[in-house]
């Protein structure tokens, strides 16, 4: 299980079409839509905008009014090929006159989505519980020492501290041990490990 760290955008050009492949870390579903309404506007006047996406438990591909199953779908077998999660392919075309026929389409948003992952960061996704913690101050130290693979997102100073973010699953039940430490364990997950 695989996924990759940041955007990446290329673009290779057939029979006069330009073809741009956007691939996108992603959360859920809704940051799925937010990214494919930026890229409408990123590249306004478009001819199609094909994309796949797969999350942990949800893939779906859209055609964009290509022939069926000559877009999506082999955008889809790409990420899918390369273990992919997480992520989201968008593959832009702006039609340059030459029509390509179904065979030619498949190979185009194949081959424009392989160029994406080839140029991609990709790494291996772990197992990670999101978290929150609050703890008195002089703990500070002693959580950042024992725990350097805590993927801190959020830190709140109040009357204690909280941090909010993501820790290796099998940290976990060390971290319920200590003492005057509150922690709330909000979901499992996975998250691209950090180098």
């Amino acid at each position: 299980m695989f996924g990759i760290t940041e955007k990446v955008t290329c673009e290779i050009e057939i029979k006069k079409s330009r073809f741009i492949t956007c691939l996108i870390p992603v959360t859920d579903s809704s940051d799925v839509k937010e990214k494919i309404e930026q890229i409408k506007k990123e590249y306004p006047g478009a001819t199609h905008y094909c994309y796949a996406y797969i999350l942990l438990h949800d893939k779906r591909c859209s055609d964009d009014g290509e022939p069926s199953k000559t877009a999506g779908q082999p955008i889809l077998n790409v990420l899918e090929k390369h273990h992919l999660y997480y992520i989201l392919a968008i593959v832009i075309r702006y039609f340059g006159g030459i029509k390509l026929g179904a065979g030619g389409l498949v190979r185009a948003y194949s081959n424009a989505t392989i160029h994406g992952v080839n140029q991609a960061n990709i790494v291996p996704f772990i197992l990670k519980q999101h978290i929150q913690i609050t703890f008195p101050y002089d703990l500070e130290q002693t959580i950042l020492k024992q725990y350097p693979n805590f993927e801190i997102t959020n830190k709140t100073y109040l009357e204690q501290i909280t941090y909010e973010g993501y820790i290796n699953q099998d940290e976990i039940q060390s971290l319920l041990l200590l003492s005057h430490i509150q922690v709330v364990q909000l979901e499992t997950c996975y998250r691209t490990k950090k180098e």
